[in-house]
Order: C-alpha cells, then sequence, then structure tokens
C-alpha cells in the first residue's frame, strides 16, 4: 500500500472517528441538566416575561426554570386560534420517562408515547390524561407573564 493510500486511509479514520465523538457529545449535552433543551429564564419580582413578538411564529418556544437543582421545563406556543398557549414540558402519564413533547406543526407530540395534541387545545380546560398539563399565565401590554409558583408547582413532573 503506497504512502498515499496510507494517508487517505488515516484521515477517513479521524474523520469517522471525529464524527462518532462528536455525535456522542450531542447526545449527552441534551441528558445534561442546565445543557439541555430550552432557553434558561431568570425570575424577576416573583414572575418570569417573554416578549409577545418571541413566542407569536407558531412555533413551540422551550424555557427552563431552575429551582433547587431540579429543572423545570415548559413551552410557549401561539396556536391556530390566534390564543398563546403555555403547559409544562410534562404530562400526568408520561412525565416519568422524563421525554416531554416536539412540535410537528399545529400538534405537540409525547415523546413517550406518540400521541398529538393540537396546540390551540393545550390549557386547563383540555388538562389530564397525556395532554400537556397545563400552566397559568397572563397577557399585558406585548408580554406572556408566568408566576414563578405556578412554574414550581410543577415540579412534581421532572
Amino acid at each position: 500500500m503506497s504512502i498515499e493510500r496510507k494517508s487517505n486511509k488515516v484521515k477517513w479514520i479521524i474523520a469517522a472517528v471525529g464524527a462518532v465523538l462528536l455525535a456522542a457529545g450531542v447526545v449527552s449535552a441534551f441528558s445534561i441538566p442546565g445543557i439541555g433543551k430550552g432557553e434558561k429564564v431568570k425570575p424577576a419580582n416573583g414572575m418570569i416575561t417573554v416578549p409577545l413578538g418571541q413566542v407569536s411564529d407558531g412555533k413551540a418556544h422551550f424555557y427552563r426554570l431552575e429551582d433547587g437543582g431540579k429543572e423545570i421545563r415548559f413551552f410557549i406556543a401561539k396556536g391556530a386560534d390566534g390564543a398563546i398557549h403555555t403547559a409544562f414540558d410534562a404530562c400526568d402519564v408520561c412525565y416519568r420517562e422524563k421525554k416531554g413533547y416536539d412540535q410537528q406543526g399545529e400538534f405537540m407530540v409525547c415523546k413517550n408515547c406518540n400521541r398529538k395534541f393540537a396546540i390551540s387545545r393545550i390549557g386547563a380546560e383540555a388538562g389530564g390524561g397525556c395532554n400537556p398539563s397545563a400552566l397559568n399565565h397572563t397577557g399585558n401590554a406585548g408580554k406572556i407573564a408566568i408566576r414563578i409558583a405556578d412554574i414550581k408547582a410543577g415540579a412534581r413532573f421532572f
């Protein structure tokens, strides 16, 4: 085997090992507290606020609050009904698996059981079962506000 062929083979092996290590790093980053899915929120005056314009694009925006070494995850999304919907990234049934939800178009999909829930139906009136567990919020002055006490009430899911 020529030196050039050996050199190319070594380069491919190094590239393959590098790709595997990179993939492993990405996977582990999502399982380390503090590095996972969602933007970390900082409370002020017992509330967190998010600009309405930041969550009005029809996409689910994930957030997390650290409380006593535990991350409490939630999401905010504007539904097809034009309203803002907030919920924990967990449900009453599958929360023990700690998988949460992903968005597929107008639906939030449980990553444990694959059930789909229309974003416009997420809320206290559609609670229970595998529905995303509702999180109270208020909206005014172009902001969504959520009380820290309400977020902490969902700590049992995480």
